[in-house]
């Protein structure tokens, strides 16, 4: 990978982006909670 390549972030907007996006808040919260709710220091 070349370091001295720079590439601007696009951000494609699209119909799905919005589901997609609560799919992973969703999908990243359960995980959250997983780790906070279980795990070797886990109650």
């Amino acid at each position: 990978m070349a370091e001295t390549t720079v590439r601007p972030r696009v951000r494609h907007v699209s119909r799905a982006s919005e589901s997609d996006r609560k799919n992973a808040a969703a999908a990243l919260q359960r995980a959250l909670d997983r780790r906070d709710n279980g795990g070797e220091t886990g109650h």
